[in-house]
């Protein structure tokens, strides 16, 4: 009974002292998360450089995917795919949306579905480059949905993954950094005038903390959707027998659809253990892949491995629009400062190139056959 009350008087003790100091440490702690979550969504906008990355990743998969359909253009959208009954009646999410049926009105008219996708390259390419990128990106994001929501048999899950990071790219301020309108908006900074003269020069219209909000909470946004599409894709591959025994990527490399180079398919589903790597190693990949951003030494060998995952995929499946499209989201996971350290390097590398001094000379004496000597000049 002694030894229970010694025991006892030490635990009573701690636990009068939890309830007097315990909360007021707790809500200590929950007020520093609070003022941690404020001050990184309000006080200034991240991964400016990743979003901007992005933004061009982004166009450039639209204007590949508009480039290499566009000799096909009438057969994919157009007249030449009525058999497929798509110009019957409209279909997709986005059926019965007038703005979003532009495409599906014209689309039995050849010359106005050239004149589409020319529209579509211009503001792809302008979105490229950050031209008056506020302004581009919501007019073709609404065209854009109405081309690639068309076709019966002419999408994949590339376009939707697009569709949506478009989508939540027009809350943030993706041409801040490597983009015309970036230039525009250093000269034009303290400039006043009119709300559409702001939106035209590319200035800051509402205030500093709305917009950071937004943006960030975008950013989130498209973290949280690449964390999904990642992790339930690895989920429901994890649930297959052919992904439990290591076989899960042969198939599909030697069908028509997703083996566009069957020597290289065939080459590499010989070995067995890269069919095994492949296989298992994606789903493990893809399930590790939010916690591995946690930290700077496991995100960098995961990025590096996602990144060549696509590059895989976009390879050996004929997928390059849709791994585009991931790779450009993945994007904004790298810091702004890893982009600029890239961005100085590639910098001081042309300087170099364009500094390098000329190539030596040298005036050396040769003896020629008849004895006598003439001067030459010889490069170093």
């Amino acid at each position: 009974m002694a030894g229970k009350s010694n025991i006892a008087a030490p635990l009573a003790r701690i636990w009068s002292a939890f309830w007097k100091e315990g909360p007021a440490h707790l809500a200590q702690a929950f007020k520093g998360v609070i003022a941690t979550i404020d001050c990184w969504l309000l006080d200034s906008k991240h991964a400016m450089y990743g979003i901007a990355v992005a933004r061009m990743v982004f166009a450039a998969a639209a204007l590949g995917l508009l480039l290499t359909n566009f000799s096909t253009r009438h057969y994919t959208y157009g007249s030449g795919a009525a058999w497929s009954g798509q110009l019957e009646e409209a279909n997709g999410s986005f059926a019965g949306k007038p703005v979003f049926e532009l495409f599906f009105s014209i689309a039995r008219n050849d010359a106005a579905v050239t004149v589409y996708f020319l529209m579509l390259i211009v503001l792809a390419s302008a979105l490229l480059v950050g031209y008056r990128a506020r302004l581009v990106l919501p007019v073709f994001l609404v065209l854009w949905i109405g081309l690639i929501e068309t076709p019966y048999f002419g999408g994949d899950q590339g376009d939707n993954a697009l569709r949506i990071a478009l989508f939540l790219m027009l809350f943030t301020d993706h041409s801040a950094r490597w983009s015309f309108d970036a230039r525009r908006r250093g000269r034009n900074a303290n400039s006043a005038g009119t709300i559409p003269s702001k939106l035209w020069r590319g200035t800051r219209i509402l205030p500093a903390a709305l917009t950071n909000l937004w943006h960030n909470l975008a950013l989130v946004a498209l973290a949280c959707q690449v964390f999904m599409i990642y992790v339930s894709g690895a989920l429901f591959k994890a649930g297959g027998e052919p992904w439990q025994n290591g076989t899960a990527i042969y198939g599909p490399l030697h069908t028509m659809r997703f083996g566009p180079w069957p020597e290289l398919s065939e080459l590499i589903t010989t070995v067995g253990w890269v069919v095994a790597l492949g296989s298992i190693g994606s789903v493990m990949l893809q399930v590790c892949f939010p916690g591995a951003l946690l930290f700077r030494w496991t995100r960098i060998p995961v990025l590096f491995a996602m990144i060549s995952f696509h590059a895989g995929i976009a390879i050996l499946m004929g997928l390059p629009w849709f791994s585009l499209a991931m790779v450009g989201i993945d994007a904004i996971f790298i810091r702004d400062v890893t982009w600029e350290r890239m961005a100085n390097w590639v910098k001081r590398s042309a300087h170099a190139v364009e500094e390098a001094p000329p190539m030596p000379v040298l005036d050396e004496l040769v003896d020629t056959g008849d004895r006598e000597t003439e001067r030459i000049t010889v490069g170093v």
